[in-house]
C-alpha cells in the first residue's frame, strides 16, 4: 500500500490534520501574533518590573506615609514581595535608607499579624503567577503532541512494517526471473543472430500481465511488434488461474497480426477450450523447450518456452500456469527475388 492510499484513512487524516492543526495554531499565537498583556497585575509582572514598582511604591510611602495603602500594594506582589524588598534594600538607588526601614518595619508589623487576602489594584483580580500559566501550556501542549504523536504511530506502523516486510509482487517476482534467464547465444552456434531478442515472464497473481516489444532494424528503423497476454484463465477468484496465452508478431508491412495460442495441457486436451481458443489462433501445447514460430511477411520469430510450472489446487491438472518463462526471437525475412 502506498503512503498517499494510507493517508486517505479517515482516522489517519483526522490525527494527521490534528497534530498540523496544534502546530500551526502554537506557531501563530507564540510567534505570529503572541499574547499582549495590558494591565498586568504586579504579581505577573517580571522581576525587574516588580522591583521597580516596589521602589515607587517604598517612595509614595515616603511622601504620603498610608500605612493601608502601603502594605495593599505591597500585598498585591504576592509571593514575589519579599525578594523584591531584599533587592531594594541591596540597590536603594535614588531612595533614602530611611524610607525604606520604614516600608520594610511596616512590612515586618503587617507579617507579625494575621495578613488578609491581598486585594486588587485599581480593580485588579487578585494576582495569579504568570510562571504557573506558562507551566500549563506546557505541559498541556506535550500531552497533546504525545497523545496526537501516539495515534499516528499506531496507524503509520503497519503501512512501515509491510513496507519493509512484506513479500514482493507477482511482477516483481517475474522481473527478478526474466533478469536471471540467460537468452540463447545463436551465434555461437552457428545462427545469425536475431535483430531483436527478448525474455518475459508470467508468475501467478499477475492478473495484468501483457508484455509487448518493439523490433527494430540495427540502423533502429521501426520493423513491427510483438508480445505476450492473458488469452483465457480457468476457475473463479483471486488470482487470476491462467490457462492459455496469446503470441502475437505485427510487422508494418503486412496487413495483419499473427497470433499462436500457447496451452496448458488441460486445456489442449480439452476439445470444447481447444476449439475455442483455436479461433484466436493455431493452438501449441506448453512444453519446456519447445518452439513455436510466427511468420509475416517480412519477419519471423521464434518463442522458446524457456521455463513452465504448473499450478496446484482443486482445479485440474495442469491446468493452469504457476509460472512461465518465453524467450522471443525475431529475424527479418529474406526479400525474394523482383519477378521480371
Amino acid at each position: 500500500m502506498k503512503l498517499l492510499d494510507y493517508l486517505r484513512k479517515p482516522a489517519v487524516a483526522a490525527a494527521l490534520g490534528a497534530v498540523i492543526g496544534l502546530v500551526l495554531g502554537l506557531i501563530w499565537a507564540w510567534m505570529i501574533q503572541p499574547v499582549v498583556w495590558k494591565d498586568v497585575p504586579p504579581a505577573q509582572m517580571g522581576t525587574a518590573y516588580q522591583v521597580n514598582y516596589l521602589r515607587m511604591a517604598v517612595d509614595s510611602y515616603s511622601v504620603r506615609p498610608d500605612d493601608a495603602l502601603a502594605l495593599q500594594r505591597y500585598q498585591a506582589l504576592g509571593t514575589a514581595g519579599p525578594t523584591a524588598l531584599a533587592t531594594v534594600k541591596m540597590n536603594p538607588g535614588n531612595l533614602d535608607s530611611k524610607a525604606i526601614q520604614a516600608f520594610a518595619n511596616l512590612v515586618q508589623e503587617a507579617s507579625n499579624e494575621l495578613t488578609p487576602t491581598p486585594t486588587a489594584i485599581s480593580g485588579q483580580t487578585p494576582a495569579k503567577t504568570g510562571s504557573s500559566t506558562s507551566i500549563v501550556i506546557i505541559l498541556v501542549a506535550v500531552v497533546l503532541f504525545a497523545l496526537v504523536g501516539y495515534g499516528i504511530f499506531r496507524y503509520l506502523i503497519p503501512f512501515f512494517r509491510n513496507t519493509h516486510s512484506a513479500e514482493p509482487t507477482a511482477a516483481t517476482r517475474a522481473r527478478d526471473i526474466t533478469n536471471q534467464t540467460e537468452k540463447t547465444d545463436y551465434e555461437s552456434m552457428g545462427q545469425e543472430p536475431p535483430i531483436s531478442q527478448f525474455v518475459t515472464t508470467y508468475v501467478l497473481g499477475d492478473d495484468l500481465f501483457d508484455d509487448s516489444f518493439s523490433i527494430d532494424s540495427p540502423s533502429g528503423e521501426f520493423l513491427g511488434e510483438c508480445g505476450i497476454g492473458i488469452s483465457e484463465t480457468i476457475g473463479v477468484g483471486d488470482p487470476k488461474k491462467v490457462q492459455a496465452f496469446e503470441v502475437w508478431l505485427f510487422d508494418k508491412n503486412d496487413i495483419q497480426t499473427v497470433t499462436k495460442v500457447l496451452m496448458s495441457a488441460h486445456a489442449f486436451n480439452d476439445v470444447a477450450t481447444y476449439q475455442r481458443l483455436q479461433a484466436k489462433g493455431e493452438p501449441f501445447m506448453v512444453e519446456r523447450d519447445k518452439q513455436v514460430v510466427l511468420e509475416t511477411a517480412a519477419l519471423q520469430l521464434v518463442a522458446t518456452v524457456s521455463d513452465a510450472e504448473y499450478g496446484q489446487g482443486a482445479l485440474p491438472e495442469q491446468s493452469y500456469f504457476d509460472r512461465l518463462t518465453l524467450e522471443i526471437a525475431v529475424w527479418p525475412k529474406a526479400v525474394p527475388p523482383v519477378q521480371q
